[in-house]
């Protein structure tokens, strides 16, 4: 919790980038003063560059605590720390423009002119309130530059916030998006366990303590598996297939004379990546809605196939035709089943518009879902 406090009070504009912006605007200031100079052709142009850079210094300075007073504002709204600015660079300009006066006309003014012009600045620097007007008209145009420095800090520092803020916001929306993907990861259904658990009584009631076995050893297995791995990562295809024969061999117990599987997938195929548990909600869908419904034996089908940069993964079964149905089908073109929304909320959670699910039912019957993907490699 320490760490998080002290990190959530770094300056959004590091220490580095203020002193090379204080440095830059008095740099601008030397040269531009030193090209004005340079074109006036005035006299003594080395003593006064040299006098120059010792008031740029002593400005650099100052500009320096005005940056470490508004820093310590950081945290309050904007306005206070333009108030600060504004405030701070009031005595910041009059202590420049004095020391600037000291340097220039008090400090041996006699090395920077002849006698006739020195006589001139004497007569007038002998009116009165000369030196306070010479100081306060100077403080003026160094309260402006220094206000454009503070102006420029603001900014930055603003902008670093926004930034701070847009990370901060990316940070939240992706743990989100993460907690969804985990939510939809975990749900599932348990009307699969409650049957399962019914046919484990079935089987045990009728004496076949085999094939209650063998059920409880995939039951576990497909939990673990489906369970430990992480809903945030893509598994290998050859992974999903795994998982779903389990499944399909615990349902095969309940319908030994009506379930058929076929799996056709391609080997270059099998370690291709594909979200986990992606094909668990169509398969039971086949299983409920095909197999469950009909008193013939049904296949469900599980194949894959490369088109281009996507994988096309399809489960289909030969169930009863639509004539035949006794009820709408949930697993109709209209369906809206949490199975087959959860699949398609994963999807576009995951891919965005460059996955779909797509599902329809043949003439013949039977129901197919076709999921679309980008053709992901383990690198």
């Amino acid at each position: 919790m320490r760490k998080f406090e002290i990190a959530n009070h770094k300056p959004s504009v590091g220490h580095q980038v203020a002193i090379l912006s204080i440095l830059g605007f008095w740099l601008f200031f030397v040269i531009i003063i030193t090209l004005r100079a340079a074109v006036g052709d005035w006299p003594a142009q080395g003593e006064m560059a040299l006098r120059r850079v010792v008031v740029t210094i002593f400005g650099i300075g100052l500009t320096y605590i005005l940056y470490l007073m508004i820093r310590q504002f950081e945290d309050k709204p904007l306005s206070v720390r333009i108030l600060t600015a504004f405030t701070g660079a009031i005595p910041c300009a009059l202590a420049i423009a004095a020391f600037n006066y000291y340097i220039f006309n008090i400090y041996s003014p006699e090395s920077l002119m002849d006698e006739k012009n020195l006589a001139a600045m004497r007569e007038y620097m002998a009116m009165e309130n000369y030196a306070l007007k010479a100081i306060v008209e100077d403080s003026i145009s160094r309260f402006f530059f220094i206000i454009s420095w503070a102006s420029l800090y603001l900014a930055l520092s603003y902008a670093g916030k926004v930034r701070s803020v847009e990370r901060k916001a990316a940070r939240f929306a992706q743990a989100a998006q993460d907690a969804e993907l985990r939510s939809l990861r975990y749900q599932v259904n348990p009307h699969f366990l409650f049957n399962t658990l019914n046919s484990l009584s079935t089987l045990v009631m009728r004496s076949q303590p085999g094939e209650a076995e063998r059920m409880i050893l995939n039951l576990s297995k497909f939990y673990r598996t489906s369970l430990s791995a992480d809903p945030l990562e893509d598994v290998a295809l050859s992974e999903e297939v795994h998982l779903q024969n389990l499944y399909l061999d615990i349902e095969a117990v309940r319908f030994p004379e009506r379930l058929k599987v076929e799996i056709d997938i391609p080997d270059e195929l099998m370690s291709v990546l594909v979200p986990g548990l992606i094909l668990q909600p169509l398969v039971e869908n086949a299983i409920k809605h095909g197999v469950a419904h009909s008193k013939r034996p049904v296949t469900v089908r599980i194949s894959a196939e490369a088109q281009g940069d996507f994988l096309r993964l399809t489960v289909a079964d030969d169930g009863e035709p639509p004539q035949r149905k006794t009820s709408c089908c949930p697993n109709s073109d209209n369906n809206n089943g949490i199975g087959l929304a959860n699949v398609r909320d994963r999807l576009e959670i995951r891919f965005g518009k460059q996955a779909g699910l797509k599902t329809y039912r043949p003439k013949a019957g039977g129901f197919v879902a076709e999921l679309t993907i980008p053709l992901l490699t383990d690198i």
